[in-house]
């Protein structure tokens, strides 16, 4: 139930900020992940006993890649960013209704899903012999990302079922006037695309704690068990609770001040796990392997005898 107030300018800005900060802490993590993937890339050039640790790193940046592009997407869903620096003069309704439904699809569709399928991805790898070819890291994100993407493309923009269901299933955008009278659109998630994410989400939290299992069964360094359990916790937790913010704001009015709430709920989720995966994934690995020189660095399905276990995928 949400108070019949109009929403209130002030606060509005307040959580807009609070979320570009937060989308600008991850982008300064991202681009810190990006200079150490290069910098041991480099690195294992000239130091063959760090060629072995630098296999996947076309991988860990497609991860990177992937979630810089859903930050970027998120900081111009902005109101408060687009209202100040993108499009300082309106744009038309039907305009921004349009990028909207844009933002809807590769938010849901694309970019969200394309990191998580990538961190399933790392976490898979971790506890084989052989790494595969990164080839096969882009087909196996590619071949779930597309079909999911082109399923929402068709729900958002043809949905065939749009007069047969009540608005909140394909709306990806309100129109309303706030406090000062002015005209403003607001993009929302349609239930229908937050479905499709929920019965993608549900599935993958399934693969994604079976994966983690198996790493666990194979570690027995209590740090490495540490940073497996944190992963665990930073991507099984935040993403359903996203999914439940999705399905409450899609019941939402978001003239109301606590869908600003909601909203911020729905961004602080995935960003979680983004952040999470990037440093146990992507970070933790490369430190250890520059620190140690390159001793360890993968979760070891056999380890040598008289050591625990290694530092990461």
């Amino acid at each position: 139930m949400f108070f019949a107030i109009p929403r209130f300018p002030l606060l509005d800005s307040a959580l807009d900020l609070a979320s570009l900060s937060l989308l600008l802490v991850l982008l300064l993590l991202s681009s810190l992940s990006f200079f150490f993937i290069f910098h041991l890339r480099l690195k294992s050039r000239t130091a063959p006993h760090l060629k072995g640790f630098n296999s996947l790193w076309t991988v860990k940046l497609l991860l990177v890649s992937s979630i810089t592009l859903w930050a970027l997407d998120q900081v111009q869903r902005t109101p408060f960013f687009r209202r100040r620096y993108l499009y300082p003069n309106p744009l038309p309704p039907n305009r921004q209704a349009d990028i909207c439904r844009l933002h809807s699809v590769l938010s849901l569709g694309l970019f969200e899903p394309a990191f998580l399928i990538t961190l399933l991805f790392l976490v898979n790898v971790s506890i084989k012999k052989r790494n595969p070819q990164a080839i096969w890291a882009v087909a196996f994100v590619l071949g779930i990302c597309l079909p999911l993407a082109s399923i929402q493309s068709f729900f958002t923009y043809f949905s065939p079922v749009g007069q047969q269901l009540p608005e909140y299933f394909f709306r990806s955008s309100v129109q309303f006037k706030d406090a000062f009278g002015n005209d403003t659109v607001l993009c929302t998630n349609p239930l229908l695309g937050t479905v499709i994410f929920g019965a993608f989400a549900i599935t993958y939290c399934l693969c994604f704690l079976l994966s983690c299992w198996k790493v666990v069964s194979l570690v027995i360094n209590k740090g490495l068990r540490a940073r497996i359990y944190g992963l665990v916790i930073g991507v099984l937790v935040p993403l359903p609770i996203q999914v439940v913010l999705l399905i409450i704001s899609a019941f939402s009015a978001p003239q109301k001040p606590a869908f600003g709430g909601i909203a911020f709920g729905i961004l602080a989720g995935p960003l979680v796990c983004a952040a999470v995966g990037e440093a146990i994934l992507v970070l933790n690995p490369i430190t250890d392997a520059l620190a140690v020189g390159g001793d360890c660095c993968r979760w070891s399905p056999k380890p040598e005898e008289g050591k625990g276990s290694t530092v990461g995928p």
